[in-house]
């Protein structure tokens, strides 16, 4: 893993002192690396090598939920990294835990637009001819990811026309709705295949709100449900929910975007555990 200290200098951020200043977007990139999985015990290793010559790898922005940070959700996140993709999860500047004066829903509305920013900046900087990112990156293969608050986010870059990222490919929905402050949408033809994945006990954002999305989503889409769980815990610590959130998601990311066929099959087998999760699949 290693941080990026990427700056959007088209738009500001207003601080608890009345001051703006360039929106900041510290993003936490995950990726292959060169190495002995063993040797580090499976844990994320700072400024590692960048394992270059087996790429180049699909691409997946990650946006967090509301008052924490990329951090809660590294176990998935290096388990996307080590199954061969780039994982780039910015920190919102005014949403995260560590917003100054602290976290500000209301930032929300803006945060499409830094999910789109991250992209861009990711393709330049593999783009470059040298660096730690050079040459890392598929521009042809992006998703978009998020949990909560940067699950709406990525809800919107994917498939809502005025914040809408012609670039991304497929769209992972983790316990994420539409964007209250911007209103319904109509899903696009044609829009990326969606993942959307929703505790069915969960009191913050309401299966109502999963499922409204996603019955106005084309196919292909699928919807996993996890039984009894709540909002944050099954994409952080609990399990087996997340270990079955990171099988589902991985079967997916390797169907649309490394265009594996026989991986639908074992998305849909992932997905459905007695008593603990269902699959709704519609390819």
């Amino acid at each position: 893993m290693r941080v990026v200290r990427l700056l959007d200098t088209s738009r500001t951020i207003t601080l608890p002192n009345g001051t703006t200043e360039a929106r900041p977007l510290v993003t936490e990139v995950f990726y292959p690396a060169l190495g002995s999985p063993g040797a580090s015990g499976g844990a994320v290793i700072p400024d590692a090598v960048a394992a270059r010559s087996y790429g180049p790898f699909p691409l997946v922005v990650f946006g967090h939920g509301f008052a924490v940070t990329p951090k809660l959700y590294e176990p998935l996140l290096a388990a996307w990294a080590r199954a061969g993709y780039v994982v780039a999860a910015p920190v919102f500047p005014l949403e995260s835990a560590e917003a100054p004066g602290g976290p500000d829903e209301s930032d929300l509305v803006n945060q499409p637009a830094d999910m789109r920013f991250v992209i861009s900046r990711m393709l330049s900087l593999s783009r470059a001819s040298s660096g730690p990112l050079a040459g890392l990156i598929d521009p042809a293969e992006i998703a978009v990811s998020g949990q909560s608050d940067g699950g709406d986010t990525a809800l919107a870059v994917a498939y809502d026309g005025p914040y809408r990222d012609s670039r991304v490919d497929a769209a992972i929905i983790l316990s994420g709705a539409e964007i209250p402050a911007l209103g319904s949408f109509a899903f696009p033809r044609g829009g990326p295949p969606l993942l959307a994945t929703q505790g069915t006990a969960d009191t913050v954002n309401l299966p109502s709100e999963t499922n409204a999305f996603f019955a106005a989503a084309q196919r292909p889409k699928y919807l996993l449900e996890l039984l009894g769980a709540g909002h944050l815990p099954p994409y952080s610590t609990e399990q087996p929910q997340l270990s079955i959130v990171e099988r589902v998601s991985l079967a997916f990311l390797d169907r649309y975007l490394e265009h594996i066929p026989s991986a639908l099959g074992r998305l849909e087998a992932a997905g459905n555990v007695p008593g603990t999760a269902k699959m709704l699949a519609e390819p």
